[in-house]
């Protein structure tokens, strides 16, 4: 035997076992989700779903009490979230939320003590902040949470903090070099199921509202109306979140997306339109609820680059196609089902003008900076919707509204990032992509100096 044999003998069962380690043994379970054939179907590791039944069971609720006398705000002091609630309820709350954030810390993780109306440790602030976030998801996101809802447990588990959180990367003291932009990639990340997409999909679409879609309506067409101007780096970071969604979920591709034509919302499943909302509730909460909670935290608590810990998909899922496998707590604690307007919040929602709903225009209007249709204004989003629905024939022309204030190129991009979101509501809605038009973002003349909030808007105007 030459010595090349001797050597191939010991070395390719070698490395033939070192690539099967990547791999999952078998036997696996395949759910079928659409016709023979076209693989619309789930893959399942039994042995990987065993793992996951404690941390998908969640804790028996606490029994029930009545909601009838003294309300907390009259018998507490400094309770201005749950002070609605009557002493025995809100009593009730703080002992679930214990057991689902601080089971080892116990009261003192939020509490003074000695003066529990203390607002000094920074946990407290935080915890009343986040019970607001979960009455604004359960009562204002339901095209996404559906009936089932979220309570604290869903993302914190027992654990202070959520297991499963992002920090914006730290600079790299390399970036190619000569050779080569990194572009974020390449790092085997386990955001991204260590592949060598961008390590980052989370700041482009669960923070900023970069537009995700890069897929054309046409094959193969290059040239006017059909053109697509995405590049191969636009559609690797789009994969980058998809990879994130995927692992996230304990899902593959086709959970959201048919075979045939991912780019179809007529024939996708339902779960994409349940996904578009979610990755757009995942960004309201990281600015409007998160974000501004930055200075609150301690400086141990930030990331590397100084900033607060986010959600993503995986904060809620932890693996699981639904979180806690669809398990329904939040009806258990109405107290969480609708966020509780108070007068301190009122001004900020009047300073929108209400939304026109006419027989041949819409109107929505944003919020400064943001590209997120918000409470009245979705509403009108979802009038709107109805009269597409309604009659097949009309066709809707979307233009985007900035103001003069701020800087030109990054108006004109949220305006058009504004119009992007109201048509992939209406495409999500299943509104036939022909009978959309978008049009360039336009600057407003009502107001030329500072702010006007009827200058961020966007005009939809049916024929």
């Amino acid at each position: 035997m030459s010595r090349f044999a001797k050597v191939s003998r010991l070395f390719v069962p070698a490395l033939a076992a070192a690539l099967m380690v990547g791999c999952e043994r078998p036997p696996v379970d395949t759910v079928q989700t659409g016709f023979r054939g076209t693989g619309m179907e789930q893959v399942y590791n039994p042995r990987i779903l065993a793992t996951q039944v404690d941390l998908n069971t969640p804790p028996a609720p606490q029994p029930p009490v009545p909601a009838d006398g003294p309300r907390a705000s009259e018998v507490y002091k400094n309770v201005p979230v749950l002070g609605h609630v009557s002493v025995a309820e809100f009593t009730r709350h703080m002992v679930a939320i214990t057991e689902w954030v601080s089971p080892k810390e116990g009261c003192a993780y939020c509490h003074n003590l000695e003066n529990l109306a203390d607002d000094s440790k920074y946990a407290k602030i935080v915890a009343r902040r986040m019970i607001q976030m979960t009455q604004h998801l359960n009562g204002d996101w339901k095209r996404h949470v559906g009936e089932t809802g979220v309570t604290c447990y869903t993302c914190h588990r027992g654990n202070p903090v959520p297991a499963q959180v992002w920090f914006a990367p730290p600079g790299r003291k390399s970036d190619g070099g000569s050779m080569a932009d990194f572009s974020g990639q390449n790092l085997a990340a386990p955001s991204v199921g260590l592949s060598s997409l961008p390590y980052d999909p989370f700041t482009p679409y669960l923070l900023e509202a970069k537009p995700i879609r890069v897929n054309g309506n046409e094959a193969l067409r290059f040239t006017g109306a059909a053109a697509n101007r995405n590049s191969t780096k636009q559609a690797e970071h789009t994969y980058a979140l998809m990879m994130h969604m995927s692992t996230s979920l304990g899902v593959n591709c086709t959970y959201c997306h048919n075979t045939r034509a991912f780019q179809s919302w007529e024939e996708a499943p339902p779960q994409r339109v349940t996904a578009w909302h979610g990755i757009r509730m995942a960004r309201d909460l990281n600015n409007e609820y998160i974000e501004p909670l930055t200075k609150v935290f301690p400086d141990y608590r930030l990331g590397p680059t100084g900033d607060v810990a986010k959600i993503n998909c995986g904060t809620c899922h932890q693996g699981a196609y639904k979180p806690l496998w669809g398990a329904q707590m939040a009806k258990g604690h109405p107290e969480l089902l609708a966020l509780r307007k108070t007068a301190a919040a009122a001004p900020a929602a009047a300073m929108l003008p209400p939304p026109v709903s006419e027989a041949m225009l819409a109107v929505l209007y944003f919020r400064v900076a943001s590209p997120l249709l918000e409470g009245e204004q979705a509403r009108g989003l979802t009038l709107l919707i109805a009269t597409m629905n309604a009659t097949p024939t009309l066709t809707a022309t979307i233009s985007g509204y900035h103001s003069a204030s701020g800087e030109l190129a990054m108006n004109q991009e949220l305006a058009k990032n504004r119009a992007t979101g109201v048509r992939d509501a209406l495409l999500a809605a299943g509104i036939a992509p022909n009978r959309i038009v978008l049009d360039k973002p336009l600057q407003t003349e009502a107001n030329l100096v500072g702010e006007d909030p009827a200058a961020r808007r966007v005009e939809v105007r049916i024929k």
